[in-house]
């Protein structure tokens, strides 16, 4: 099928620039009315199991996990949403150089991958990136807000124009007009920079059954889910804080992650019903470049598009 033909029918043909293929009156909706395919701790396929570490010592030789591709593999499925957890290396010579973490630093630096985020983005100028940057361990307090105002800076130096602010309603056609696709929200005070947005609340059931996740999230998005704001819906399974992750890391043939790709379909299942009822902004999980996970939450807008007419 062309593409042509698929955008004259509401079809998206090519995930890697989904958003340029949305039917026409999608286009001036805000962007919190869409659905949107995000990756829950979104680099954790890069762990260094020598670094630093933040988790327990006897969790350490189970944050091997991997439940995500490359953040360029991410980027070209289509997902759009990045939950980025920010840390500092104890002992880093770099006074500056930070990393993300996921129970361990990763290998890669901050400012390389935003970079490589940036050179996508400018490839991909109709596909709108929201990168969500939070938890900042090890900044302590004499250090934090030289960190802070370091890193903001390399931000907004490297992003530039790409930028949407903050107080614009984000629409595709606003963004593209403008030549702005690119969101940064940041989980620390930055209201001095209009480019830089506020933290975007992330909503989870914290449980490894996939029913009780529903369960709770189904209660946020009927009574709580924000309106005229990002709002993240995160089907994500969460391992217990205690003794019970031993069920989940030691398995050998139903491990942590087989447990996740067995569930996601169900939990897909559950929001595709959930979005006829309720409305859905960024859908987040892990392994979301598998299966059926990016198309499922972009077929929402389609789906809703059709209806409308």
């Amino acid at each position: 099928m062309s593409t042509e033909k698929g955008e004259r029918r509401g079809e998206v043909t090519s995930y890697c620039d989904w958003m340029s293929q949305l039917p026409p009156g999608l286009h001036n909706i805000p962007l919190f009315n869409l659905a949107i395919p995000g990756s829950h701790d979104s680099m954790s396929y890069d762990l260094d199991i020598n670094s630093s570490i933040i988790e327990p010592d006897r969790l350490k030789r189970f944050s091997k996990i991997c439940c995500e591709e490359t953040i360029t593999k991410q980027l070209d499925a289509g997902v759009r949403y990045f939950d980025l957890r920010i840390a500092r290396k104890a002992n880093d010579s770099d006074p500056t150089r930070l990393y993300f973490y996921h129970g361990l630093c990763t290998r890669t630096d901050v400012e390389t991958v935003l970079s490589i985020i940036n050179a996508w983005a400018e490839r991909h100028p109709k596909e709108i990136l929201i990168l969500a940057l939070s938890h900042f361990k090890g900044f302590d307090k004499t250090t934090e807000e030289h960190l802070h105002s370091h890193l903001i800076n390399f931000i907004k130096t490297l992003f530039g124009a790409k930028l949407f602010l903050r107080m614009d309603i984000p629409t595709l056609k606003r963004c593209w007009d403008q030549g702005r696709n690119v969101i940064v929200s940041y989980d620390y005070p930055a209201n001095q920079h209009p480019e830089i947005w506020s933290k975007i609340t992330y909503y989870y059931g914290k449980s490894m059954d996939p029913a009780r996740v529903e369960s709770e999230l189904r209660q946020i998005l009927e009574k709580r889910q924000p309106h005229n704001s990002f709002f993240v819906c995160g089907l994500n399974l969460t391992l217990p804080d205690d003794a019970g992750i031993l069920k989940y890391i030691l398995r050998l043939c139903d491990n942590f992650v087989n447990v996740i790709q067995r569930s996601l379909p169900k939990l897909l299942l559950w929001v595709k019903q959930q979005a006829g009822k309720t409305p859905v902004n960024i859908v987040a999980s892990d392994v979301v470049t598998r299966d059926d996970f990016v198309s499922t939450v972009v077929e929402l807008n389609v789906s809703k598009h059709v209806v409308e007419e």
